[in-house]
């Protein structure tokens, strides 16, 4: 039977970098980890649009879930940079992870800047990045905790070393 796979969860607003940063972890890794983020499903056109989209949210993203719980099942090594939405998305998420090697990265940009790369991107509804930075630390316990300005290759440095050097059970499960 195949040893749970690792997970590096990157956690930030809507344009904080998630994407940015999980890609050249990637790249510094020694050993190969799939990156993993629902904007591969938007990018595809895999998902519905408009109200139908309203209809199955709740259902696709339990399935987003799941699925990528299932890739560490797998034995796969994972960086996944999401945006966990809510308190009950947390404790789904602690369920489903349990007794996984989870380093929990929480990655911060200013609003100013938030807002700056949400325009210029032209694929977000403008606010989700404003909405997304007024709650969604709140509580958390990270592992690491990051500025998207200081830049993806010196976080991605940062990353590795912190993951070497950790000690102990995930903040992502307390």
């Amino acid at each position: 039977m195949q040893a749970p796979g690792r997970v590096i969860l990157i956690h930030g607003a809507s344009s904080a970098g998630k994407s940015t940063l999980a890609r050249a972890v990637q790249a510094a890794l020694p050993e190969p980890f799939t990156h993993l983020t629902f904007d591969h499903l938007i990018d595809s056109d895999a998902l519905p649009r408009g109200p139908e989209w309203l209809k199955v949210r709740g259902q696709v993203f339990d399935g987003w879930h799941r699925a990528v719980a299932a890739f560490g099942a797998s034995g796969a090594d994972v960086i996944w940079d999401h945006i966990i939405e809510s308190p009950a998305w947390h404790s789904d998420l602690r369920a489903l992870l349990a007794g996984r090697d989870l380093f929990f990265i929480g990655l911060h940009c200013d609003l100013a800047e938030l807002e700056r790369r949400e325009a210029a991107r032209r694929d977000r509804k403008p606010g989700d990045a404003a909405r997304d930075a007024a709650h969604i630390h709140a509580g958390k316990q990270y592992d690491l905790e990051l500025r998207s300005e200081d830049g993806a290759e010196a976080n991605a440095s940062r990353v590795i070393a912190a993951c070497q050097a950790r000690r102990g059970v995930s903040g992502f499960f307390a």
